[in-house]
């Protein structure tokens, strides 16, 4: 693990382990924020011993700038910290966090020890803020790599934490491109001095604009060649042959570990963007149906039809139906003789009178939403 001095009081400590993802302590008087966790213990347990001797009160606030493991699975060795993250993350990890631990442990018996820590505030509007002696940090919502992705900004210092918002290279199979990149506009729009990334080194403020457009740049060329890939054709696997440097980033970067990373969007992209099978009805028969069937459906219109006056019969059309081999229905039908003609006139009146009938339709009155307020983890 790496430390790194970014001010006075800002540490950031970067994993030699996994993929250079970032954790960064705060210190403010005697106490401390951590800006996420790294995930082997070993790893976040000198951490939590750094900060004990900077932070003789300890680690106050620990917040998540995402649910995914590598920034979260540290937290446990931080028992009195209050945990604050996005509503949406939240309830991830109360979805699925226990069984991606499972997973995990299986993986590396390292993890056994790790517990899932919720987090106890949220947020679910653009922002929150949390003031501390001389430190003013803005936690807002920059989805994209994920739903419940979020960013802080150190206000005082102009220094965006950006998690993997930004990171070396943009990654969105867990997320949406369009949002990714709205997110990365905003922080373009922000005056700041450095952007600490979720997994990677700082960037310096004469490096902000090139970078956040080098991976906007990336986002459209990746839509751009899996969309032609679809339109010729192409199968899913052929979308790992587009490479990370048609797409303008290099494959060097993160340990080489963003070959994989590059893959996990193009087929992701490809399974969102590919049209999907409709569904095969089943053949409709062209012969008739055999006479037990015929009879069967005979007898079922007849219980779901409703019970109205019949319409009169035309003379006409009586006699080339009496003409006519019928079902055993219209023999019924054939066996009864037309009755007067004064009848068949109250009958067709009192048939239209029938059909004039109209059901007035229930109004539905539809409550606006309630606005969503931030809350408080149980």
């Amino acid at each position: 693990m790496h430390l790194d001095r970014a001010s006075e009081d800002i540490y950031i400590f970067t994993s030699d382990r996994y993929a250079q993802v970032t954790a960064t302590l705060i210190a403010s008087g005697s106490t401390g924020v951590l800006i996420d966790t790294l995930p082997f213990p070993t790893e976040t347990a000198q951490i939590a011993l750094f900060a004990r001797k900077r932070c003789p009160d300890g680690v106050r606030f620990i917040i998540y700038t995402g649910h995914e493991a590598d920034h979260v699975y540290g937290a446990f060795l931080f028992p009195k910290a209050e945990i604050i993250a996005h509503e949406r993350g939240r309830e991830v990890l109360l979805e699925r966090g226990e069984v991606a631990l499972a997973r995990a442990r299986e993986q590396s018996p390292e993890f056994g020890s790790v517990q899932i820590k919720l987090p106890t505030f949220t947020f679910t509007t653009g922002s929150t803020t949390l003031r501390l002696p001389g430190k003013t940090l803005e936690i807002i919502h920059t989805p994209g790599h994920t739903p419940d992705s979020v960013s802080v900004l150190l206000q005082e210092e102009k220094i965006l934490f950006a998690g993997d918002t930004v990171m070396a290279l943009p990654t969105i199979a867990n997320g949406d491109p369009e949002q990714l990149k709205q997110s990365l506009d905003l922080i373009g729009s922000m005056q700041l001095e450095n952007i600490v990334q979720g997994h990677g080194e700082m960037i310096l403020r004469g490096e902000i604009k090139d970078n956040l457009k080098r991976q906007v740049n990336y986002l459209d060329n990746i839509r751009t060649k899996v969309q032609n890939l679809i339109q010729e054709g192409g199968p899913r696997e052929a979308a790992k042959a587009i490479t990370i440097e048609s797409c303008g980033m290099q494959r060097v970067l993160l340990n080489g570990m963003v070959t994989a990373l590059h893959h996990a969007n193009v087929l992701a992209l490809y399974d969102r963007l590919a049209p999907q099978p409709k569904p095969i009805e089943p053949a409709r028969s062209v012969a008739s149906p055999a006479p037990e069937v015929k009879a069967s459906q005979a007898a079922s219109r007849a219980k779901s039809a409703p019970k109205s006056a019949p319409k009169p019969t035309p003379k006409s059309e009586s006699k080339s139906k009496s003409k006519t081999k019928a079902p055993k229905a219209a023999k019924q039908s054939r066996a009864s003789k037309p009755r007067k003609a004064a009848t068949d006139k109250a009958v067709a009146r009192k048939s239209n009178t029938a059909s004039k009938a109209v059901t007035a339709h229930s109004k539905v009155k539809v409550r606006p939403a309630k606005k969503a307020k931030a809350t408080r983890g149980r």
